[in-house]
C-alpha cells in the first residue's frame, strides 16, 4: 500500500498526491485520512489552535532547486532533480552545469543560484523552487495599479509597487521559495521533513529573497462562520456516513492493483483537462469502464504478434476483473466519497485563499484574470506525518493544461 510519509518523510519529496485521490491510492486508511485532514482544517479555521495539521501554503514556483553541503565532501552545490538519481547529478562549479544543462534560462538560474546561495549558511540540504531571477521581474499595471511581478510557471505573482516587499525583491537577484529539510549521510540514504520553517534557520542575503510556505492568516480572513462551519459540517457527515458503505474489497481492488490505479487517476485528470466535474458517479464509472476497455484496445491494435496481443488481452481481463467481481453500486458510493471529500476540499480552499498577501493572476492574450494561490499542502504533526496537496483542480490543474493561459516560461 502507497502511504504519503513515503513520499515525504522516509524517502525524497519528489511527488505529492491531491487529497482525495488519498482513497484511492490508500484505500481505507486513506479515506479515512482524508476524512481526519479535512476535520483538522475545519477546526484549525474555526479558530482551534490544537489542530494536529500543519498548512503550508503551494507556491506555482519552477524550477525546482536543491542546495546545501554535499556529505561525502561537505562542499557545497546545486541540483534539480537527478540529485537523487542512481549517479547523482549536482552542480559544484558553473562547468559542472556547463556540462549537463544547455545554455538557456535553467542554466542561468543554475550558475545563479551558485553564486548567491552559499551566504544563506545552508544546513545540511534544502529544497524549494525557484520564483524568479533579477531579469524575470517586471513593473506591470493591472487594473490600474502597479505593481512588481514575477511568473515563473502558471501563476503571476504581484506585489505592490511602492511596497517594502517590492524593495526587498527588486533589491535581490534570486527568489526561492523553500519547502522540504533533508538529513542523511549520503544522498541515497536522505530522509526528507516536509513544513519545517526553514527561512529562520538561514542567514540573510540582500541578493536572495527567501520564503517559506507557511500558511499565515494576518489579516484574519480566512475565519470561519459559523453558518460556514456547519455547511463544512454537513458534508464531512455525509462523507463519514458514505465511508461506512463501501466494503474494503472495493477500496482494495483499486489500491492493490498499481495498473487500475494508475489508469484511473489518468481517467480523473482527462476530466479534468476537459473541465468537466463528475457530477453522475454512475455515468462516470460506466465511461471509466468504457475508457480502459478502449485504452487496452488501442493497445492491441498496436501490436504486430498474436503473442503480443494475447499478453495485452489477459492484462485488459485482469482490468476489466474489478468491474465484473465488484458490484456497481460499491464503485459509485466511493466516487460519491471522492467527490464529497472534493466539495468539502473546496470550501477549505476558497476560505484559506483569503488569507494571501500577495496578488495572484493567470495571463491570457487579452490581459489578466485574478486567481487563488496554487493550493495548499496540509501535513499531519501528530500521526503518521502524512502529507497532502490541496488543489482546486478545475482552476489550478486546468489552467495549468490550458493553452489560452500564458506560462512563464512562454
Amino acid at each position: 500500500m502507497i502511504r504519503f510519509n513515503n513520499y515525504l518523510t522516509e524517502q525524497k519529496n519528489t511527488h505529492m498526491e491531491h487529497l482525495e485521490d488519498n482513497i484511492l491510492n490508500a484505500g481505507v486508511d486513506g479515506a479515512r485520512e482524508s476524512i481526519n485532514f479535512l476535520r483538522s482544517l475545519r477546526d484549525m479555521l474555526s479558530g482551534n489552535s490544537k489542530t494536529k495539521v500543519d498548512v503550508s501554503v503551494k507556491w506555482d514556483g519552477a524550477p525546482a532547486i536543491f542546495a546545501g553541503k554535499d556529505p561525502s565532501d561537505n562542499k557545497f552545490f546545486v541540483a534539480k532533480k537527478g540529485i537523487f538519481n542512481k549517479n547523482p547529478k549536482i552542480y559544484k562549479t558553473n562547468k559542472d552545469v556547463d556540462d549537463d544543462i544547455a545554455k538557456g534560462d535553467l542554466n542561468t538560474k543554475m550558475k545563479l543560484a551558485l553564486k548567491h546561495l552559499p551566504a544563506l549558511n545552508i544546513k545540511g540540504v534544502i529544497q524549494g523552487d525557484f520564483l524568479y531571477s533579477k531579469k524575470d521581474l517586471r513593473k506591470t499595471t493591472i487594473d490600474g495599479e502597479s505593481y512588481i511581478t514575477f511568473h515563473p510557471n502558471t501563476i503571476i505573482y504581484a506585489i505592490p509597487e511602492k511596497s517594502e516587499l517590492a524593495k526587498q525583491v527588486r533589491g535581490s537577484e534570486i527568489g526561492v521559495v523553500w519547502h522540504t529539510t533533508y538529513r542523511g549521510k549520503s544522498f541515497e540514504t536522505m530522509s526528507a521533513s516536509f513544513g519545517k520553517a526553514i527561512t529562520s534557520k538561514l542567514s540573510t542575503s540582500k541578493k536572495v529573497w527567501s520564503v517559506d510556505p507557511k500558511y499565515r492568516d494576518v489579516s484574519g480572513n480566512a475565519s470561519m462562520t459559523d453558518k460556514e462551519t456547519d455547511a463544512i459540517n454537513v458534508i464531512l457527515a455525509k462523507a463519514g456516513k458514505k465511508f461506512t458503505e463501501i466494503n474494503k474489497e472495493t477500496f482494495d481492488g483499486i489500491t492493490n492493483n498499481p495498473e487500475l490505479l494508475a489508469r484511473t487517476k489518468v481517467y480523473t485528470n482527462v476530466k479534468v483537462r476537459a473541465g468537466e466535474t463528475i457530477d453522475d458517479t454512475d455515468k462516470f464509472v460506466t465511461d471509466l469502464m468504457s475508457y480502459l476497455y478502449d485504452f487496452y484496445q488501442g493497445q492491441i491494435d498496436k501490436l504486430k504478434t498474436e503473442k503480443g496481443k494475447a499478453r495485452k488481452e489477459e492484462a485488459r481481463k485482469e482490468i476489466m476483473a474489478y468491474f465484473s467481481n465488484v458490484d456497481k453500486s460499491q464503485i459509485v458510493a466511493l466516487f460519491d466519497l471522492y467527490n464529497l471529500i472534493t466539495d468539502a476540499k473546496l470550501i477549505i480552499i476558497r476560505k484559506m485563499d483569503k488569507a494571501k498577501t500577495i496578488g495572484t493572476f493567470l495571463k491570457t492574450a487579452d490581459g489578466y484574470k485574478v486567481t487563488g494561490e496554487e493550493g495548499f499542502v496540509a501535513i499531519d504533526k501528530v500521526g503518521n506525518k502524512n502529507a497532502v496537496k490541496l488543489v482546486d483542480r478545475m482552476k489550478f490543474s486546468k489552467a495549468n493544461f490550458n493553452p489560452e493561459y500564458i506560462k512563464g516560461w512562454n
